[in-house]
């Protein structure tokens, strides 16, 4: 994985949003997003939000509002049924993205004008049953295509993904495996070998969604991580505060906020989306 910023890549080998160089070489756009930050004394952050809450047009603004005020990776949460890992929050929202008529075809649409708009990386955020129906190959060429720069998968395993790493090989795709404070290091040692970005450093056990402090056990899952290989850990579930994103990047490579940016969206619109995430971005500076 290329720890290189697109912006220093030479003519020949420049990255598009995906992350694949014309001469055929793999780059991760998040990877080089990720070590920026890091060289800079820093860490990233990375904020979730739903497509299509509270309107679809309504999600992409917010989207972009993440990118103007500090938001180094934007996560597009698609909408699903039965979302075991989120939080009241995020379940409000997207179960109200699906009685509006929420089709996966509208997360495409949301990644392709979000990417027109921003610089930043897009990764979409998707339980793997919609994937399965819709079709590996033809979900990874859309996304590619939207200029998309990868997926989190949070109820895949990388021994049971012998189909999306085949895909994200041929596309260039990133793919981010979780890692929680109960897997072994055998399984800690798939996800570093099997992620491509980052890998996904779950802080507390169970379901999404702002907590007052954040749970002890990341600092612990990210030392494995460390020890198992890992060269670019970030923490979510949980982060809602500047000084939490600043304790976080004191130890990961990345802080992930989302049940927090949704509950602004849901009580302030767009503009409190742009407020807080100025404010996170905020605990991102002076980590030296």
């Amino acid at each position: 994985m290329s720890t290189t910023s697109p912006s220093n890549l030479s003519s020949s080998t420049t990255t598009s949003r995906h992350g694949t160089s014309t001469s055929g070489v793999t780059h991760s756009a998040v990877e080089a997003t990720i070590a920026r930050r890091r060289a800079a004394g820093s860490g990233a952050l990375i904020g979730y939000l739903p497509v299509g809450f509270p309107s679809l047009t309504e999600s992409i603004d917010a989207a972009v509002a993440l990118a103007a005020n500090g938001v180094d990776v934007i996560e597009l949460g698609l909408p699903y049924s039965d979302p075991v890992m989120d939080g009241p929050v995020i379940q409000a929202a997207t179960q109200k993205a699906l009685a509006g008529g929420f089709k996966l075809h509208h997360g495409f649409e949301a990644v392709a004008a979000i990417t027109a708009q921003v610089d930043v990386p897009v990764l979409v955020m998707t339980y793997w049953n919609p994937v399965l129906q819709y079709g590996v190959d033809r979900f990874a060429d859309e996304l590619l295509a939207a200029g998309g720069a990868g997926l989190i998968t949070p109820d895949l395993i990388p021994d049971e993904a012998d189909a999306w790493l085949a895909a994200s090989e041929r596309t260039g795709l990133d793919r981010v495996f979780l890692a929680a404070p109960s897997s072994s290091d055998a399984r800690l040692v798939q996800a570093i070998e099997a992620s491509r970005g980052f890998v996904y450093a779950v802080s507390t056990m169970g379901t999404t969604g702002a907590r007052g402090a954040v749970d002890s056990a990341a600092r612990i899952l990210v030392d494995r991580l460390r020890a198992a290989g890992s060269t670019s850990a970030c923490v979510g579930l949980g982060i809602s505060t500047p000084d939490q994103v600043r304790e976080i990047l004191a130890y990961a490579d990345g802080a992930i906020v989302g049940s927090a940016l949704v509950k602004a969206l849901t009580d302030g619109g767009v503009a409190a989306v742009g407020v807080l995430a100025a404010e996170l971005a905020a605990g991102t500076r002076d980590l030296r």
